[in-house]
């Protein structure tokens, strides 16, 4: 329980409470005995009465449950900067004591910010800025692109992990799998090398705004950090961000590798992040990416695509599954997009 309830966003601390009879002197020695064998080097009492019929005020059981475990520890009564605090809750039918308050995650509540899509890759980043948004109130429906079957499943079944850790989170998960080896492949046949990147991105963005417009998602998410990648330049994040219609959210951008990797670790992802894997965006990358690219080269290396048709291709393709905390049956759906508004 206090590992379920210490992943919920929006849950600031909590701590693990007791019952006791509505009875002072029943409190007193509740408290003694469950205080006596810890160690702590002072403590002080804090009561809150919701019950006003009880006779003696907040002050009063302060001070009588702090002399009783004051006299049976020895330990001092500090109320500026106690090690311990004894809380100490009566309601009308009994009385609640805790004293093990445990730090939550913060954040907000699932949900109460709007639906996210976020661009999940299998690599360490994505899932963490798509656990950050989630902290602060997003649900968030992942999106993975694809090469197979130019590549095999490794990165797909990646995604599916890396799903079923971030949904402990959100507790529902949609998954979203595009098919992204038909755009990869009239870029290399069409488009010079260098840009390949950053039109692949484009592309990327092109697509998961449509899924998001029929998922009624307000914003896209990446896992992008300024410098770290030949695309994530801020020249080429400006000319990928050109193609976007509504916000793209970088919850990262300004953290270097190590922050993100001890992120990683701390949310459970990492390990499934850094198991091996074909990478779609690893698939026909030239050997000298263009690290500043303009919006002007770019578009002339689009007008020999369709991009339109690219686009309803890959979202045609795109298939759902569905995931809970705690798992129940795990529902893969090969429905196409179309079935995915609800």
């Amino acid at each position: 329980m206090r590992e379920r309830v210490g992943s919920v966003f929006g849950v600031a601390n909590f701590s693990r409470a007791h019952e006791t009879a509505l009875d002072l002197e029943g409190l007193k020695a509740e408290a003694v005995g469950a205080l006596k064998e810890r160690a702590f080097g002072s403590f002080r009492v804090t009561t809150k009465r919701s019950y006003k019929g009880f006779p003696r005020t907040s002050g009063e059981i302060d001070r009588e449950v702090g002399a009783a475990v004051h006299e049976a520890t020895g330990v001092r009564v500090d109320l500026e900067h106690p090690e311990l605090t004894l809380f100490v809750e009566v309601l009308q039918d009994r009385i609640f004591y805790s004293y093990e308050k445990q730090k939550g995650p913060g954040g907000f509540p699932v949900g109460t910010s709007g639906r996210v899509v976020a661009l999940l890759s299998g690599g360490i980043d994505s899932p963490v800025a798509a656990w950050r948004l989630m902290k602060r109130g997003c649900t968030a429906t992942l999106v993975h692109f694809h090469a197979f079957p130019l590549q095999d499943r490794t990165t797909m079944d990646k995604s599916r992990e890396l799903a079923r850790i971030l949904t402990r989170f959100q507790f529902r998960t949609r998954l979203l799998l595009v098919p992204f080896a038909p755009v990869q492949q009239a870029i290399v046949a069409a488009c010079p090398a260098p840009l390949r990147v950053v039109l692949y991105r484009r592309f990327m963005v092109r697509i998961a705004e449509a899924l998001a417009l029929r998922l009624r998602a307000r914003a896209l998410v990446t896992g992008e950090s300024l410098g770290q990648v030949a695309s994530q330049t801020l020249d080429n994040m400006a000319v990928i961000d050109e193609v976007a219609a509504g916000p793209i959210l970088r919850p990262l951008v300004g953290m270097d590798k190590e922050e993100i990797t001890a992120e990683a670790r701390r949310i459970g992802t990492f390990e499934t992040s850094t198991l091996p894997d074909q990478d779609c965006c690893q698939l026909y990358v030239p050997k000298s990416p263009a690290i500043a690219a303009t919006l002007t080269q770019v578009l002339e290396a689009e007008s020999a695509l369709d991009r339109a048709a690219l686009t309803q291709a890959a979202i045609a393709g795109t298939e759902e599954e569905r995931f809970e905390f705690p798992p129940r049956a795990v529902g893969y759906n090969p429905n196409r997009i179309g079935e995915m508004e609800s």
